[in-house]
């Protein structure tokens, strides 16, 4: 059983993080960290993660098959009050985390794609770029399969960046 001392501080953990990207993380992102660091473990990581969703600390949004978490600010006011429980050698990790992966960790989080099925019986794709939370390009595609949506779902996270430079030299 883990003690509450460390389930708070885990708790902080995953705040400090958040707090501290300008951007969605996703919970993948914050799992590797954790995980790499060897704070705690996956299942350990996910209660923690549960209870700061339940407790309004952190939203979480799903978009296919990624989370994406952000500090709320009943999370932000917390944090205020008790990061000092966070070593300054924890922070340093992330710190030096956010040195090495944050362009990674902001393109992940940067392009979006999902899919749902329409009234129409026809599948509605959503594709999303966007750079520093502003939208660049949201396009809603509709195809007749979910094999379709998928397949531009997958393609989008490839070639946004294709995709986006030839609408731009199309329209101007």
């Amino acid at each position: 059983m883990i003690s509450q001392d460390l389930l708070t501080l885990y708790k902080l953990i995953v705040l400090y993080m958040l707090d501290r990207a300008s951007f969605p993380m996703t919970q993948a992102q914050i799992s590797d960290f954790m995980l790499e660091k060897e704070y705690t473990t996956f299942m350990t990581l996910q209660q923690v993660i549960g209870e700061l969703t339940k407790t309004g600390m952190i939203s979480a949004q799903s978009i296919r098959n990624r989370t994406h978490l952000s500090i709320t600010s009943e999370g932000k006011e917390t944090l205020h009050f008790f990061e000092n429980r966070v070593s300054d050698s924890i922070k340093a990790d992330i710190n030096e985390y956010f040195r090495e992966k944050e362009i990674d960790m902001r393109n992940e989080v940067s392009v979006l794609a999902d899919y749902y099925k329409a009234t129409s019986g026809e599948f509605e794709t959503r594709l999303v770029a966007k750079d520093r939370g502003i939208s660049l390009i949201d396009l809603t595609l509709s195809v007749p399969t979910q094999e379709m949506a998928e397949n531009i779902c997958d393609n989008w996270q490839k070639k946004n960046q294709t995709v986006y430079q030839f609408i731009m030299r199309e329209l101007f």
